[in-house]
C-alpha cells in the first residue's frame, strides 16, 4: 500500500470553525492543499449567500423582501425546496420560515454544505475526509483504509464527558442540542424554547436531512420517532438524550431510533 498523506485545515466561516481532515494514498499534500483552496472559497460563497448576520448576504435581502426566491441565486432555489421538503417530512418539527426575522435556512445549510465539501475533495483524490461544522460532520472512507472514523457526542451538561461514541465509515452525524449556545432550539408551532429532547443525534446519507431531522427530534422529542417510519426516511437513524419529564432537566435516559420498522 502507498504512504498515507495527510493534511488537515481550520476555517473561521459560518460563525464557528469549519475542521477539515483529509488523506489519500493517491495523490499529494500539494494535491490535497489545491482541494482544501477550493472548498474555502466555496465555503464563504456559501457564507455570502446564507448567513443571516451579513445585512448585504442573500438570504438577508430575502427576508428583507428585497429579492423574491424566484430571482435567487441557484443555490438559494435549491435550498429553499430542500427546507420544503424537510418541513413536510418533519410534520412542522423543523420550519426555517417560522424564525422570528424571516427565512433562515442554518439549521440545512451546514450539513448540505458539508456533504458538497466531501464531493470538491473526492474530485481531487482524497480518499479519506471529515468535515466537521459545529456538530455537523460529513464524512468519506473512513480515517485510513479498514477503519471508521470514530465520532463522539458529548453530555449536554458537561463538554468534557463523551456519552456516545460512533463508527462511521462514510455519510453524516449531526447533533442538536443544548452545547456551548444554550437552549437555542425554538418550537416553530409556538414560538417557545423546544423542549422535547435535551440532545439528539442523527446518521444518514445526507447530511442537510441529518440537521433538520435533529432538530425536529429537540423538538418532538419521543413523539419525534414515528418520522423515521417514512419510507424516505428508511436509511436514517438517531440517538436521543432525554429531558426529565415536566421539569426540563436532561435525563440520565437515552433511546435509540429506528425503534421498530
Amino acid at each position: 500500500m502507498s504512504e498515507l498523506i495527510r493534511t488537515a485545515a481550520e476555517i473561521d466561516v459560518w460563525g464557528t470553525i469549519l475542521y477539515v481532515e483529509v488523506a489519500s494514498t493517491s495523490v499529494g499534500e500539494s494535491e490535497l492543499n489545491v482541494g482544501i483552496d477550493e472548498l474555502k472559497t466555496f465555503v464563504h460563497k456559501v457564507d455570502a449567500i446564507f448567513s443571516p448576520f451579513k445585512s448585504d448576504s442573500e438570504v438577508s435581502r430575502i427576508r428583507r423582501k428585497e429579492i423574491s426566491i424566484e430571482a435567487a441565486s441557484p443555490e438559494m432555489q435549491e435550498i429553499w425546496q430542500l427546507c420544503l421538503r424537510a418541513k413536510e417530512l418533519t410534520n412542522g418539527a423543523f420550519d426555517p420560515w417560522a424564525v422570528k426575522k424571516g427565512f433562515d435556512p442554518s439549521g440545512y445549510v451546514k450539513g448540505w454544505a458539508a456533504d458538497r465539501c466531501i464531493e470538491i475533495l473526492r474530485k481531487l483524490g482524497a480518499e479519506h475526509i471529515q468535515i466537521n461544522a459545529a456538530g455537523d460532520l460529513s464524512l468519506f472512507g473512513g480515517s485510513e483504509p479498514g477503519k471508521p472514523w470514530s465520532i463522539g457526542v458529548r453530555d449536554p451538561e458537561n463538554k468534557f464527558k463523551v456519552v456516545k461514541v460512533f463508527e462511521i465509515q462514510s455519510g453524516a452525524i449531526a447533533t442538536s442540542g443544548q452545547y456551548e449556545i444554550g437552549a437555542h432550539i425554538i418550537n416553530p408551532r409556538d414560538g417557545m424554547v423546544a423542549i422535547g429532547a435535551a440532545s439528539a443525534t442523527v446518521m444518514g446519507p445526507d447530511g442537510g436531512l441529518a440537521d433538520a431531522l435533529a432538530t425536529a427530534l429537540m423538538v418532538d422529542g419521543k413523539d419525534g420517532a414515528a418520522l423515521f417510519m417514512q419510507p424516505e426516511l428508511k436509511e436514517y437513524s438517531a440517538w436521543v438524550i432525554e429531558r426529565e419529564s415536566g421539569t426540563g432537566r436532561v435525563s440520565d435516559q437515552a433511546w435509540s431510533i429506528p425503534l421498530e420498522r
